[in-house]
């Protein structure tokens, strides 16, 4: 072996490590998800909470496995295991990467249902969301699909930039939550004389770990989105640190010291500055993560006080889905090289691909969640929710009693 072909085995290896890293990290992060449920709902839905986590990221797997990775990307891996071992086997662990994003997709989504939808239904609503919805925008966006991207670049100098997926996965997650809250209705109790009725969370240190596991696994989410190591940058790490503190002082401020919006923040933050965390000053991530902890409280509140049919248990449509938009706008705005940014975005570009999610996000979960509320019906009867969908769906409570 020479040594041209020594350092091209190494850097392979390397970046098969690499990527296999933040997939870990990100795989990591839906325990996060897990707890920050589990924290956030009534003591009788914790069970349910883990479960779905678990179970979602299951089908997610198997449904971006053999459908998803197809539309997005054009690959399969239905070809000899002595093929898909060339490179190290980097594409099949880019996969294993990027299906940890795709299944976060229903774990965002269990956030906003909590509490009263049904099993299987929304098991399989999870399925045909990864298969088929949220690849085609993934396409668009990180494969360049159907010229989307080349025509923005045409008409505004630039395409739509989305480093770590604050469109690609987290607004796209928040607003088809958002068609499914909606379809589903709030929660029986929730509102009485049209007054919000507090459900407090069952338990704020599972509530508070959840959202330190997915702080922490954000590091993967966002830096080992480079997927090779010669792509990896300190300013990625640095601004997505940035954008965390920055909604954990401003949610702290906003929030009145209120636990769940402090625990909340660094993920507003951390959702908004994936979109540009290659591009933007530190600075400029400081205070895009601040804006986003401010839209997170604000929007909570309003939504929870004003809109019945709008019970998100976790606010994750203000968190994901606005937050979501807020950080690809302004990656337009602090990405340019006026603001200290690296420049090469427009923000007419950034504006148009952040709606042309969000029409996507939403028309795609008002299609698949409405089609399965019509054939079998979404959310438990009035019986098995005042019960609990612990004992309802599992017939197990979260702690035994003796």
């Amino acid at each position: 072996m020479d040594i041209t072909s020594a350092v091209h085995t190494l850097t392979e290896s390397a970046n098969t490590h690499f990527i296999l890293i933040g997939a870990i990290m990100v795989l990591a992060m839906h325990a996060g998800f897990a707890f920050l449920e589990v924290g956030t709902v009534r003591h009788k839905n914790q069970v349910n909470a883990l479960v779905k986590i678990m179970t979602d990221f299951g089908i997610s797997a198997v449904a971006y496995f053999f459908i998803g990775y197809y539309i997005a990307y054009g690959g399969h891996f239905l070809n000899g295991a002595a093929e898909l071992t060339s490179a190290n086997g980097y594409e099949l662990v880019k996969f294993f990467f990027l299906m940890t994003f795709a299944a976060a997709i229903p774990a965002i989504v269990s956030g906003g249902i909590a509490e009263r939808a049904r099993f299987y239904p929304m098991l399989i609503a999870s399925g045909l969301i990864v298969a088929f919805v949220y690849p085609f925008f993934e396409g668009l966006i990180w494969n360049g699909n159907f010229g989307f991207q080349a025509w923005l670049e045409n008409q505004f100098g630039a395409s739509f930039h989305d480093f770590a997926g604050s469109v690609v996965v987290h607004a796209v997650g928040g607003w088809i939550a958002l068609a499914a809250v909606l379809l589903l209705g709030a929660r029986t109790g929730r509102y009485r004389n049209g007054r919000v009725v507090a459900f407090a969370p069952s338990n704020i240190p599972f509530l508070a770990l959840g959202a330190w596991i997915l702080t922490v696994g954000w590091f993967g989410f966002n830096v080992m989105s480079a997927q090779t190591l010669d792509g990896i940058s300190g300013l990625v790490a640095v601004n997505s640190l940035m954008a965390m503190v920055g909604g954990i002082l401003v949610s702290m401020l906003l929030g009145r010291k209120d636990p769940g919006f402090i625990h909340n923040g660094p993920l507003a933050g951390l959702v908004a500055v994936c979109a540009g965390s290659d591009l933007m000053h530190p600075v400029g991530a400081l205070i895009t993560g601040g804006v986003a902890g401010a839209i997170f409280v604000y929007l909570f509140e309003w939504a929870q006080a004003k809109i019945e049919r709008l019970d998100d248990v976790l606010g994750v449509w203000p968190l994901h889905g606005v937050c979501g938009v807020w950080g690809a706008i302004a990656c337009g705005i602090f990405g340019q090289e006026t603001l200290g940014g690296l420049g090469g975005v427009s923000l007419m570009s950034q504006i148009i691909g952040s709606v042309a999610g969000v029409i996507v996000a939403f028309a795609g979960g008002l299609i698949v969640y409405g089609a399965i509320k019509t054939i079998s019906g979404l959310r438990l009867t009035e019986e098995e929710e005042f019960n609990g969908a612990d004992l309802s769906i599992h017939r197990i409570g979260a702690n035994a009693v003796e």
